[in-house]
């Protein structure tokens, strides 16, 4: 039925205000109804006590006992006041005095057809002459032209017998025309209102829709390649959050697509050049280009290519295992102080070579963390590793271990180079090498820190890198404790 969240949204707030309008609109009917008939009764009804009053003065002083010919002789100063008091109070009723029998003495702004001689039948005489405080919807028994809202007083004489009666009567044929009339005014303000509100939540759908219109664009574009589009971020609603988040994830995709341009003009230099360089050697062997006593020198060169190729495919193969999940990490206590002073040993022989400064500075002798030896060992070997490489000779080369806030904190620093401040995002990236030219690290293949980042990352710790270019690089990550085993605390 709604094809567009634009007309789902138009048609709902339409709805909404259309209904809460009427319904609104309604309520304020029937009670200014209410309200608008109540005050005709009590302008009706204090007209009349007026005049009851008024008249019952004026007969008491008259010296006559015939109120009708008190009415006769006085209408010319009764009728002039009787006007002015429905001019003051309400000029849609209008007045009839009766004698004490029901005949017509006096009528004030009466329709046609009322006049003086005319009476009241007996069956609305007694009524009238029962109280001193009759109200209700009568046509006088055919007096009046229809039933109307009619409202009399009696006039007594001295001995309390009723001399005559004020009858005053509504001039519409009922109250509920004023109803009619508030409701029709009201219908038409609600039109009125309704249009405007029919506008305004037009533009406002329309603002809040027009994002949402964006963004789906946007994500054809995507779809086409195209990841370079934003969508405009206008306020600070929900809706705003959404195109900024949308935003971002494009500058995500944006980024993911060019890292894999790069990634693959990495892996076609990374797998052409040792392929370039093992093809041309073999071809000039089996040539006899290359004499017979330098191949053995020209075959170490393509058995070093190969195990570059190796190390490359094998790289990419661990980086799949474990993104995929198929690489399984065992998690279990050991000392990592340990496992330092293992891959010092291990160093030694490059280390005594570049002539550094080695220190060694744990917190504690022994240390345990909870974590996969063996990718923990495959972590802090890639980093001390390049910590040697790039060292300056004579420069310093500490491996440290502390312990704060629950996580062991790791550092391997090395004086030397350094990372520019503008390369120091990129440094876990998939084959990054701050030496762009890759003329200083042959043998490497840029996966190294990126596979150590991954590693760290599954084990849901944290990895860092602190540089100052020309002066010192320092990684550090963090590990979670272990309990130290029983038979090295009793040591």
């Amino acid at each position: 039925m709604f094809k567009s969240v634009f007309t789902r949204y138009f048609t709902i707030f339409m709805v909404i205000i259309v209904v809460s309008f009427t319904i609104l609109g309604l309520i304020y009917s029937s009670s200014s109804a209410t309200y608008s008939k109540n005050i005709k009764k009590e302008s009706m009804r204090s007209t009349r006590d007026s005049l009851v009053s008024y008249l019952s003065s004026g007969y008491s002083s008259s010296g006559t006992t015939d109120f009708g010919r008190y009415v006769y002789f006085s209408a010319s100063d009764i009728s002039p006041i009787i006007n002015h008091i429905i001019d003051a109070v309400n000029n849609d009723i209008f007045v009839i005095v009766t004698n004490g029998d029901g005949l017509v003495q006096l009528a004030v702004s009466a329709p046609d057809g009322i006049s003086e001689g005319d009476s009241v039948k007996d069956s609305s005489l007694y009524n009238l002459k029962s109280t001193d405080d009759f109200s209700g919807y009568t046509d006088l028994d055919g007096l009046l032209p229809s039933k109307m809202l009619v409202f009399s007083g009696r006039i007594a004489d001295g001995t309390g017998a009723t001399a005559g009666m004020v009858i005053v009567c509504s001039a519409t044929s009922s109250i509920p025309g004023i109803a009619g009339n508030t409701v029709r005014t009201t219908i038409i303000a609600i039109l009125w209102v309704t249009a405007a509100a029919l506008i305004t939540v037009f533009f406002v759908t329309d603002k809040i829709v027009s994002p949402l219109k964006k963004m789906s664009e946007a994500a054809r574009s995507f779809s086409q390649g195209k990841f370079d589009v934003r969508v405009p971020v206008t306020g600070n609603d929900e809706v705003a959050e959404l195109a900024a988040a949308f935003n971002n994830m494009a500058s995500s995709l944006e980024k993911n697509e060019e890292t894999r341009k790069t990634f693959l003009a990495n892996v076609s230099h990374d797998l052409r050049t040792p392929m370039t360089t093992i093809a041309g050697f073999i071809d000039n062997i089996l040539s006899g280009a290359i004499p017979y006593e330098k191949q053995n020198y020209y075959l170490e060169i393509v058995s070093s290519e190969v195990k570059r190729l190796a190390r490359l495919v094998n790289s990419l193969l661990d980086i799949s295992r474990i993104q995929a999940g198929d690489r399984k990490f065992v998690m279990a206590p050991f000392d990592i102080c340990e496992m330092s002073r293992q891959i010092i040993i291990s160093l030694e022989q490059r280390l005594e070579k570049k002539n550094l400064d080695v220190r060694f500075e744990p917190e504690h002798d022994n240390m345990y963390v909870n974590a996969d030896r063996d990718a923990v060992y495959q972590v802090l070997y890639n980093l001390c590793d390049n910590a040697v490489k790039f060292a300056r000779d004579g420069g310093v080369y500490r491996i440290s271990h502390i312990e704060r806030d629950g996580k062991i904190y790791t550092a391997v620093y090395n004086e030397g180079e350094g990372i520019a401040k503008e390369d120091l995002p990129m440094v876990f990236d998939r084959f990054y090498k701050s030496d762009k030219s890759r003329g200083l690290d042959r043998t490497g293949v840029g996966l190294g820190l990126y596979i150590v980042k991954t590693i760290i990352d599954s084990h849901g710790e944290e990895i860092w890198v602190n540089s100052v270019y020309g002066e010192y690089c320092e990684f550090v990550f963090t590990l979670t404790p272990a309990e130290t085993p029983k038979k090295q605390r009793t040591e």
